[in-house]
């Protein structure tokens, strides 16, 4: 029987650093963002619907998408926001399903990374959760290092999801990462000791 772990998190709590640590710990994982940047990748399922909804304003000079101007244009408003999840979640959860389903071939146990999986509603399919949890003032602090926004920015983004201290009560597992980055590395190595 394979366990399939959910991971969670929000924008810039450090779930690619518990990624990270679990893939050199020999595990396959599921990274939902890269299965999206490989749809919205020129000629992909998503990269045609965005097109056809948004026009060709958000691609860049060679035909690609345009990442920050997406991004900005899709988090200018709860509309848009809203119509771009009903866009683009049946296609995700579709192309995330085959991967799920290929891994399950092979594996025992594996990790599937999914940002929205609380709010997209995938806790059926996951034997065990682990949310990797910061509070928001490092949140947002750390926004702002990584992506170079201003406060106002990187709160508009953090807003825009579910608070992390909500999406504790669907957690197996806490990764607090409030601290250091060994104390992440140890919590995660710990956690998988534990399989």
């Amino acid at each position: 029987m394979t366990k399939i772990i959910g991971i969670t998190g929000g924008i810039a709590s450090g779930k690619s650093t518990v990624v990270e640590e679990i893939r050199q710990a020999g595990y396959q994982v599921v990274d939902a963002d890269a299965v999206v940047h490989g749809l919205q990748a020129k000629g992909g399922q998503l990269y045609q619907a965005l097109l056809d909804w948004l026009g060709p304003e958000i691609l860049t000079a060679d035909g690609q998408l345009d990442r920050p101007k997406l991004s900005q244009l899709i988090f200018s408003s709860p509309e848009h926001q809203a119509r771009s999840a009903q866009l683009q979640n049946d296609i995700i959860r579709q192309a995330l399903a085959k991967e799920r389903d290929r891994l399950a071939q092979s594996e025992d146990i594996f990790f599937m990374d999914i940002p929205l999986l609380v709010e997209l509603d995938y806790l059926d399919w996951f034997d065990a959760i682990w949310l990797v949890y910061v509070d928001e003032d490092k949140q947002v602090q750390r926004l702002m290092e990584r992506n170079g926004y201003n406060q106002a920015q990187a709160q508009q983004r953090i807003v825009a999801q579910m608070p992390l201290l909500e999406k504790k009560k669907y957690a197996t597992l806490v990764l607090d990462n409030n601290g250091s980055l060994e104390d992440l590395q140890k919590q995660v190595r710990q956690a998988l000791k534990n399989l």
